[in-house]
């Protein structure tokens, strides 16, 4: 082969990039995950490439990204510095175990991501999703009650309305009825304190909405009926966004903070779509000054780009796990892929271009003309609600009669074919959560075209 050849890697990377950029030739063999899939195999939607702000469909046109891929590409897609970790990272090392071996990225990495994080939650445990965070935490905690002697704590509470991912912990935890009814009773010794929201009370709410405090002091009820020594921990989202983006009370983490800490119960914060910026802070706990015992992470750590997630632990928790010999395993716990070194490598880039573009911040500096262009959509054909915080938004509809979720669903599609740009459904609700690089042009425009179809909505 001469000097000026292509080399063999060139053709396949041409090879295996051109599958991607057009119709498969058959659609069958993907069973896709929360989708109805013959309607979208009538009438696909499919993407081939992205950059910064937008997607390119496989037909070449540019959609604007409204909701950050699904809720992770916080950074915007394809960045240099992150596309370049990754390539040189997967010719380099591309796999390495971390049982009872381990490469130098997942150290680094951990300690540029406890430099991160509130309070003494300085260690992590590695995981590949939010499902398996959300499922390593409950673990976690309750085997922390166990290493200090009270393996009695064996309860786990939860909200109504929560998404705390797909597994089986996950799903017994968390409060929407659809991921549990298919799959059994779940986790035994789970109960569920009342959701936020009170469209009644705090609808078109600004920001943080004002009545609800009270219902923290569920938490006090609950745990008299089962008796304290008995709970493990207490899961909540501090901004529930599957769910349709249901805000807490303002003071109402505050309160379940108190109440977990006065009788010796985990807080755990699942932070999976709040984490990295989302809120304006590199956590929601540091922006609504509520620190808990345990974080869930996952999404924005790399951008999205390579599958990671992360639990952070207080020390007082890393601490019970290592009182027995050095020779012992301190948790039976853990994946192939945890702390993989591709993903390291994604997320340290994707650290160093938060850092380098002031993006924790973004949400703060543009939150009020983000909340300005969403609550202009007030008045707008059947909408019953708005509610926002940081770069986060929701417009929930009413149900037509007998046909719950087609509306939402259809200011959705049109968004996409009519307007060109890629939202978030949720039953009536349209969810709203772009890259953090976004601008005032962007905002009005992702608000502009929802005002458009939403009046062509019936």
């Amino acid at each position: 082969m001469s000097a000026d050849s292509p080399s063999p890697a060139a053709g396949y990377a041409a090879h295996y990039a051109q599958l991607g950029m057009q119709m498969p030739a058959s659609m069958e063999a993907f069973w896709m995950p929360f989708t109805a899939n013959k309607a979208f195999k009538a009438s696909p939607r499919l993407l081939a490439s992205a950059a910064g702000m937008y997607y390119t469909d496989i037909e070449g046109r540019q959609i604007l990204d409204a909701c950050a891929g699904l809720w992770c590409v916080n950074a915007g897609h394809a960045r240099p510095r992150i596309v370049e970790a990754v390539r040189q990272q997967i010719g380099t090392l591309d796999f390495a175990p971390n049982f009872s071996m381990s490469s130098p990225l997942p150290f680094v990495l951990a300690q540029r991501l406890a430099e991160l994080t509130p309070g003494n939650l300085n260690h992590v445990f590695y995981t590949n999703s939010g499902s398996e965070s959300v499922d390593s935490a409950l673990k976690i905690a309750l085997a922390y009650h166990r290493a200090r002697g009270e393996g009695q704590r064996f309860r786990l509470i939860g909200r109504e309305k929560a998404y705390h991912g797909v597994g089986f912990g996950g799903i017994s935890v968390g409060g929407l009825p659809n991921n549990r009814k298919w799959f059994g009773p779940g986790l035994p010794g789970v109960d569920h304190l009342r959701h936020t929201l009170d469209i009644e009370r705090n609808g078109f709410s600004q920001g943080l909405p004002t009545h609800g405090l009270e219902w923290a002091e569920e938490l006090e009820r609950v745990i008299t009926l089962h008796d304290p020594s008995t709970i493990a921990a207490v899961i909540i989202e501090p901004i529930s966004g599957s769910a349709g983006v249901i805000l807490p009370p303002d003071g109402y983490l505050r309160r379940i903070r108190e109440i977990c800490s006065k009788h010796g119960i985990v807080l755990i914060f699942d932070e999976v779509i709040t984490g990295f910026g989302r809120v304006g802070k590199a956590f929601a706990s540091q922006r609504f000054g509520v620190t808990p015992d345990i974080i869930t992470a996952a999404k924005g750590i790399t951008n999205g780009c390579v599958p990671m997630g992360a639990v952070f632990v207080s020390e007082d928790i890393f601490e019970a796990f290592t009182q027995g010999p050095d020779s012992a395993i301190d948790l039976f716990h853990g994946y192939t892929y945890s702390g993989h070194p591709l993903a390291c490598a994604a997320a340290l880039a994707t650290l160093d271009t938060y850092a380098e573009e002031n993006l924790f911040e973004k949400a703060i500096e543009l939150g009020h003309y983000w909340q300005q262009g969403l609550h202009s959509l007030k008045g707008l054909p059947n909408v019953i609600d708005i509610r926002n915080f940081g770069l986060i938004g929701a417009i929930e509809f009413a149900a037509r009669p007998d046909a719950p979720g087609a509306r939402g669903f259809e200011v959705f599609n049109r968004a996409f074919h009519d307007g060109q740009m890629l939202t978030r459904v949720t039953g009536d609700v349209i969810a709203l959560s772009p890259p953090l690089i976004i601008e005032k042009e962007h905002i009005d425009r992702i608000f502009n075209v929802l005002g458009d179809v939403i009046r062509a909505t019936a």
